[in-house]
């Protein structure tokens, strides 16, 4: 039975914007995405018969429907039902070095991985375009955890703008291991915060967006401009979120004492993230982190930006 081992990066937010509400029932967003090294390890394994299992080395992670991974199996069968007759279900087994509940995608990176690795799998042959399609039928994320980079994001997430690579950056996350953050509750709490100073006209939309295109921070990617993109980190989220956990407020107020490029909660948190041009930099400012927040339940990495998305680790036979 054939394996393929697939590598699936986490992703911060370098930009986050609310700009309204969407027919959907989503927001209309305006992100700017990076793909960074700390990742997880998907390995799929044809098993000749007519169901997906999943399985997980950390024991939070559910190992039903719930779960992004087993979602995008289901998608799969649904859609290539041919091919799923033809070469059957598969063993899922998420090997999880991406903290959960940490506004890093580590769920729709997973679910990225199933699709690529069952495209393998079933030899099915799609363009990354398809597999973006595909993606984006079970999660706003999970496109672009399949492309990775650095992009712009709009509409709920899922229309994506390949931006030029910022991957000799480093960063240093930190993460409360018992904390997480709720994704709907955070929209849902700033609709109610802020959702009067929402955008609902069409051209206001449209005029807003361009204007981001073509913002300071669009252009201090596009001239590697370090010191720029640290000023101009932004997350709207970050205005619920960091008033109703005051110990993530404090991890992000020391992190810009110790003058990294910047310094922001990623997504929906309670991640936080510093940005710095050199590992030595990365690596002191982590020991400085430990030293001011003993705390053992504090985890903190220090990893990389890169520039792609779902990889193979080594196919096996």
């Amino acid at each position: 039975m054939r394996t393929y081992s697939l590598i699936a990066p986490a992703k911060i937010n370098l930009y986050l914007e609310i700009l309204g509400d969407r027919p959907d029932g989503f927001h209309e967003l305006v992100m700017v995405m990076q793909s960074i090294d700390l990742a997880d390890q998907i390995d799929l394994r044809a098993n000749g018969t007519d169901v997906f299992r999943l399985h997980c080395d950390h024991p939070q992670v559910p190992k039903d429907e719930s779960n992004l991974a087993y979602r995008a199996a289901a998608l799969m069968q649904q859609q290539f039902p041919a091919a799923f007759a033809r070469f059957g279900g598969a063993e899922i087994t998420i090997h999880k070095r991406i903290p959960i509940g940490a506004g890093l995608a580590g769920g729709s990176a997973n679910a990225a991985s199933v699709l690529v690795g069952l495209d393998l799998l079933w030899e099915l042959g799609l363009t990354q375009s398809e597999l973006q399609e595909l993606a984006a039928m079970i999660g706003s994320d999970i496109p672009f955890c399949v492309a990775g980079g650095t992009a712009l994001a709009t509409g709920r997430g899922e229309k994506l703008a390949p931006l030029v690579s910022l991957n000799q950056l480093y960063v240093v996350l930190a993460k409360y291991q018992s904390l997480s953050v709720s994704t709907p509750w955070a929209y849902k709490t700033y609709r109610q915060q802020f959702g009067h100073a929402y955008l609902t006209n069409p051209l206001d939309l449209e005029q807003r967006l361009q204007q981001v295109h073509s913002g300071p921070m669009i252009n201090a990617i596009a001239h590697q401009n370090e010191a720029e993109i640290g000023q101009l980190l932004y997350n709207d989220l970050e205005k619920v979120v960091l008033p109703e956990h005051p110990k993530v407020a404090a991890i992000k107020d020391h992190f810009l004492t110790l003058r990294p490029l910047g310094a922001m909660m990623s997504g929906s948190g309670p991640t936080v993230f510093a940005l710095t041009k050199t590992l030595e930099q990365a690596q002191q400012i982590e020991q400085q982190m430990r030293q001011a927040f003993p705390d053992p339940d504090l985890e903190l990495w220090v990893t990389q930006f890169n520039s792609h998305g779902i990889r193979l680790a080594e196919p096996l036979i």
